[in-house]
């Protein structure tokens, strides 16, 4: 049988590292603690400020001017736009050049500007935008030669789909 040696000390260890390492963990914790009181100031300052501060919210009336501004951004946003340039897209042609857009989203009324390059190019888009199934009621409302171009408007009924 062999000699079994056991050995119930533990090695000797600097005494350094236990003091190096307690020193640097009081002074984590103090630094935490130190940041800790200055967001509990702060938090406490700002509540105060806030507290001080009046809201403008209750302490103001909209006037009936505000509301119905309000209601018209509102239904401009939710206009469906989308549907008139699908219309003016389908028309377009190389013969016409379109120079203004005026939509009356409240009337659900539409007036378009444009050149052509003739006379035939520019009721070939009216035609045109006459198929569209956003616009109905399609009228060529006035046209002006200027030799053989043609400066047109069209006005049209858009349907709110």
């Amino acid at each position: 049988m062999h000699r079994l040696d056991l050995d119930f000390l533990a090695p000797r260890r600097s005494p350094w590292a236990g003091r190096v390492l307690l020193a640097v963990a009081v002074a984590f914790t103090g630094d935490v603690a130190f940041s800790f009181y200055q967001a509990r100031t702060t938090f406490v300052a700002n509540k105060a400020v806030l507290a001080k501060t009046p809201r403008l919210a209750s302490s103001r009336k909209v006037t009936p001017d505000e509301v119905a501004a309000a209601r018209d951004t509102v239904q401009r946003l939710s206009t469906p736009w989308g549907s008139l340039f699908g219309a003016l897209e389908s028309a377009a042609s190389d013969q016409v050049a379109l120079l203004a857009i005026e939509p009356d989203p409240k009337a659900g009324t539409v007036v378009i500007s444009g050149d052509g390059k003739d006379y035939l190019a520019a009721l070939t888009y009216v035609l045109n935008l006459s198929k569209a199934p956003a616009l109905s009621k399609v009228e060529l409302v006035r046209h002006e030669a200027k030799g053989n171009a043609v400066t047109f408007a069209v006005s049209a009924a858009w349907s709110r789909q």
